[in-house]
């Protein structure tokens, strides 16, 4: 399902809103979103799972295709985890 599949299921849903309403209100939750994990914070979708930063310490890596020894800096990345109610949903 991609963004633009999303706008559609939410215009179909809900009669009295626009397509321009729905793009503005899918965009608005992923803006939300975003900002929040950004600032550091873990977002808690009950029922469907919890998104939270980590944090990747700096490590030596290898370019496949030279051989060549570098340095991959640190960084922060989004991990996810699903809900018990949502693998529940998945495997049953």
């Amino acid at each position: 399902m991609t963004k633009a599949d999303m706008i559609e299921s939410v215009y179909e849903k809900f009669y009295d809103i626009s397509r321009r309403g729905a793009a503005e209100v899918v965009e608005t939750l992923f803006d939300i979103i975003k900002e929040t994990l950004k600032s550091g914070e873990d977002v808690k979708l009950s029922g469907f799972g919890n998104f939270n930063i980590q944090h990747k310490k700096a490590r030596r890596g290898r370019n496949p295709q030279t051989g060549q020894s570098i340095t991959i800096s640190a960084r922060r990345i989004v991990s996810y985890r699903p809900s018990k109610v949502l693998r529940g949903q998945l495997n049953s």
